[in-house]
């Protein structure tokens, strides 16, 4: 099995003083059905001070690819979205594969330049989306990519017009809007294309 980092959700408790770090368990299904055995990576330790313990965390757990995890806005978690620039940062260093996940598409585009815009219509939907991928998906979003972002290439977009899928032209890198994890049952097309993705040298 590929051993694959996984980023993590921050959901907040402060009537606890709780920021807790968290994964929809039905995304280790799916990335197990992919053959992937994910790990997470704790939001905490690339801001933490001392010896720069996320390095170390790579270093000693050496992932083969990374897995950027839907949930929370880009700019509402600092701490999360630091772990996920350094995955990303790591992944291009070492030539990683990536797979994003909703705000994880969102973060490969952000990072590469792009922005985002509000969207309607897209959260707790269903909807077609046509291109390279062409099937129906589900929809949690109400930000999408303005624009597809230098280096990388569409896959998919809606009926609306909204980009749904990016794939980067030379890294091993993908996004999609939608969850794979959420589907009432694990579509084949999305956990071969995971495997084919995440499992690639």
């Amino acid at each position: 099995m590929k051993l694959v980092a996984v980023s993590q959700r921050v959901d907040a408790w402060p009537e606890r003083g709780e920021w807790r770090d968290a994964l929809d368990q039905r995304l280790h299904d799916f990335l197990l059905a992919a053959g992937c055995l994910p790990v997470p990576v704790p939001n905490r330790w690339v801001a933490a001070p001392g010896a720069e313990p996320f390095a170390r965390w790579i270093a000693a757990v050496r992932p083969t690819a990374v897995v950027l995890s839907g949930g929370n806005h880009i700019g509402q978690c600092p701490a999360r979205d630091l772990t996920e620039r350094s995955l990303l940062d790591a992944a291009e260093r070492q030539n990683l594969p990536v797979l994003g996940i909703c705000r994880g598409m969102q973060m490969i585009g952000v990072r590469a330049g792009a922005e985002l815009r509000s969207v309607a219509g897209h959260v707790r939907a269903r909807h077609a989306v046509s291109g390279a991928i062409a099937r129906d998906v589900n929809s949690y979003h109400d930000l999408a990519l303005a624009a597809c972002p230098d280096g990388f290439e569409v896959l998919a977009r809606s009926a609306d017009g909204e980009i749904e899928a990016i794939r980067h032209r030379s890294l091993r890198w993908e996004g999609w809007m939608w969850h794979p994890e959420r589907e009432s049952t694990l579509e084949r097309a999305d956990i071969e294309r995971a495997r084919e993705l995440l499992h690639a040298t």
